[in-house]
């Protein structure tokens, strides 16, 4: 215990540190007990705040102050339980007795703060009690071995009694099982007596069903084997009248580019033969037939193989269908020129434009007004 005015300072230390202190408490079946606590504690100090600092010595003795106060607080607390509580739950009822429900207890008065309380140790301050505690000590150790070795004997019934229910289950099954098939047995035992005395019958009227099952079922393979065969065979038709037809088209495509560029030849080597005729007659002659009269002019186009020619300028336009009825209308071997038609000069320059080739007149209704020569496509 404590005692008062021991030391005298002038200068304390903050902490942390702790204090001891030993006290007797009582419990609430009068049993007496010695505790020795340890507490630990610093001052809480704000360093802003010069008063706190002061504040620090409001109290002469602080540690004896200090245990005095924790101390009626747990003999407070130990005097509402009973020893054999005390004895079970000592920690938590000094903590609870000492801070409550915060983790930290305050002393506002010179801001002492404990932080922590340990137990160093406590035993009864009387023989009695001591005994009695001894007794409680063994006593509780033999209801833990008790209790454990009832607890493993508890345990190792709990699995017989399991291992004895799965096996009595796994025979109940057997039987059941067994049974089952005695059953099936029996069943097939009278289906067999059945199908003896009229198996036969049933027998016959299964092959003939089936029979004609295998038969109904070949029949539709064979159909659907036929209208598959039908199907590729029109397929393969249409195919080949496909091929056929492109074919005759590519064909006729082929005839037709043949003609067009056959037509197309003659007339180059036509115009290329009226263009040699024309340089082998010079520029000259042309004059000379433009100053000639028109009899002079047919036949000298006559002795060319012309069978209709028309001589114009440049600059002043004739009437193509007047000049072109003149020329039907004149007699065989000879031209007659409109009366409108305008004379050339020396110095004019001469242009021909042929109507239409020897050889596409001769076909009669094919050439069109234009000259062109018309080309039926065969079918």
């Amino acid at each position: 215990p404590k005692k008062e005015n021991q030391l005298k300072n002038l200068a304390l230390l903050l902490g942390p540190d702790f204090m001891i202190d030993q006290i007797i408490v009582e419990t609430s079946d009068h049993a007496r007990l010695f505790l020795k606590l340890a507490y630990n504690w610093r001052f809480q100090i704000n360093k802003q705040d010069p008063k706190t600092y002061e504040k620090i010595f409001a109290v002469s003795d602080f540690i004896g102050e200090t245990c005095k106060t924790l101390a009626s607080r747990i003999r407070g607390a130990v005097s509402g339980v009973t020893f054999d509580q005390f004895h079970k739950r000592s920690t938590e009822i000094i903590q609870t007795a000492v801070f409550g429900k915060e983790k930290e207890f305050l002393i506002k008065t010179n801001n002492l703060l404990i932080t922590s309380v340990d137990i160093q140790g406590f035993e009864p301050v009387e023989a009695s009690t001591r005994q009695s505690l001894e007794m409680s000590i063994k006593l509780a150790i033999d209801i833990s071995s008790k209790a454990q070795e009832d607890r493993a004997k508890h345990e190792a019934e709990q699995a017989e009694q399991r291992a004895k229910g799965e096996r009595d289950k796994q025979a109940i099954d057997d039987q059941a099982e067994a049974e089952k098939k005695r059953i099936e047995l029996f069943k097939l035992e009278a289906e067999s007596a059945s199908v003896e005395t009229t198996g036969k019958a049933i027998a016959i009227a299964k092959a003939h069903a089936e029979a004609a099952s295998i038969n109904g079922k070949a029949e539709l393979e064979q159909a659907t084997l036929q209208v598959n065969a039908i199907q590729i065979k029109q397929k393969e038709e249409l195919e080949i009248l496909k091929k056929r037809y492109e074919a005759e088209e590519h064909h006729n495509q082929s005839m037709m580019e043949l003609e067009v560029n056959t037509q197309k030849q003659l007339a180059e080597i036509e115009a290329a033969k009226f263009k040699k005729t024309i340089d082998s007659l010079g520029k000259e002659t042309l004059i000379s037939m433009a100053k000639a009269g028109p009899a002079a002019q047919a036949k000298l186009l006559a002795g060319l193989g012309l069978k209709g020619y028309m001589i114009i300028d440049a600059k002043n336009p004739i009437n193509l269908f007047n000049t072109a009825q003149g020329m039907i209308a004149s007699p065989q071997g000879q031209m007659s020129v409109p009366e409108n038609t305008p004379q050339l000069s020396a110095l004019t320059w001469v242009y021909l434009c042929l109507l239409y080739t020897s050889d596409a007149a001769d076909e009669g209704l094919g050439v069109d007004l234009g000259g062109r020569r018309i080309i039926k496509k065969k079918k």
